[in-house]
């Protein structure tokens, strides 16, 4: 391809690596950084591999200027929304002092495109349960304040300098590649999703369900899932809008419906082919009730379109996936 390079900052991680994959599949040239304090250097599929960290300003603009990069994916962040309470600074310091500082160097080499990493969390809890693009935001907790940080950054910057920037509001995402090359490896994961096909192959006891009172269907609280290959086609779809000249603009990363917690762990329990041990625990302070993505204006402005939408393939490529870490297939 003739295009300029792309940057994939924490693409050594679980989604990060899905997008790097699809974009070295595509014929893209891309180069990842990353410091591999929770990536993987083998999730790295396509692709030179630079260690370091997004803060690293020297580093950064190096990289920057000597692989001409023209685009930047930013997922170089820590995601875990507990962590994040017991460490606000850990998490500020991370997620959005560390964005700036790639943000300066972007302006500073020329790069014209960003493609940022946020999430569903800077809407802290809606009313309705449902969020479009325009749903106040108002996080509640410190990894949810840190992202919306980072999206004010690249508002402003945008604003005032040539660079473009698409935010993607992730929401629940899950799943891993369906041809069983890459998924989530991350240690003492939170996500349901991970959780539950840990507990099918023996590495848990048992999946808790916090709440089992909320105002929904069961009584346990709703999502809205998004298989981790779809989201990242979404990233792949940024790019070719900002290629093509899109303004500057934050979409929603979901699937518009939402799945309760019971409906999930079912789910889990087809694809097992048994029950699971589930223990029923109280409330956990910040949990929602519902959340769900209004997710129209991203199949609008990026003509993208869900390829892995079924429950059932969500999960079953996560179990999939953790079967192989289990018991390796044989070379």
């Amino acid at each position: 391809m003739s295009q300029s390079a792309i940057l994939v900052t924490g693409g050594a991680g679980y989604i990060g690596s899905h997008v790097v994959r699809q974009l070295g599949e595509a014929g893209e040239r891309v180069v990842t950084l990353d410091n591999l304090s929770r990536g993987f250097r083998e999730a790295v599929t396509h692709g030179p591999l630079v260690v370091g960290d997004t803060g690293d300003q020297e580093l950064v603009l190096r990289v920057l200027r000597e692989h001409q990069i023209g685009t930047v994916m930013h997922f170089a962040a820590f995601t875990i929304v507990p962590e994040s309470v017991a460490q606000p600074l850990k998490y500020y310091h991370n997620n959005t002092a560390c964005t700036r500082t790639l943000l300066e160097c972007c302006v500073e080499a020329g790069v014209h495109q960003f493609v940022f990493s946020s999430t569903a969390a800077v809407y802290g809890m809606p009313a309705s349960g449902v969020a479009a693009e325009d749903t106040p935001t108002a996080p509640i907790n410190p990894y949810g304040t840190s992202k919306l940080m980072s999206e004010w950054m690249l508002r402003d910057v945008s604003a005032a300098t040539p660079l473009r920037h698409v935010a993607l509001r992730y929401f629940n995402v899950a799943g891993c590649d369906p041809g069983g090359r890459i998924g989530q490896r991350t240690p003492q994961a939170t996500l349901l999703t991970k959780v539950a096909v840990e507990h099918v192959v023996g590495k848990r006891p048992h999946v808790s369900i916090f709440g089992t009172d909320y105002p929904t269907k069961d009584g346990t609280g709703v999502r809205d899932y998004i298989h981790v290959e779809d989201l990242a086609s979404a990233h792949l779809a940024a790019l070719a809008y900002l290629r093509r000249g899109g303004a500057s603009t934050t979409l929603n990363c979901g699937y518009g419906r939402g799945f309760s917690v019971r409906e999930l762990l079912d789910a889990v329990a087809r694809a097992a082919g048994h029950p699971l041990v589930i223990k029923e625990e109280p409330r956990r302070a910040g949990d929602t009730p519902m959340l769900i993505a209004r997710a129209d204006r991203i199949r609008e402005v990026l003509g993208w379109t869900p390829r892995y939408d079924r429950l059932d393939q969500i999960v079953g490529d996560a179990l999939r996936w953790e079967r192989q870490l289990v018991a390796p297939p044989a070379a």
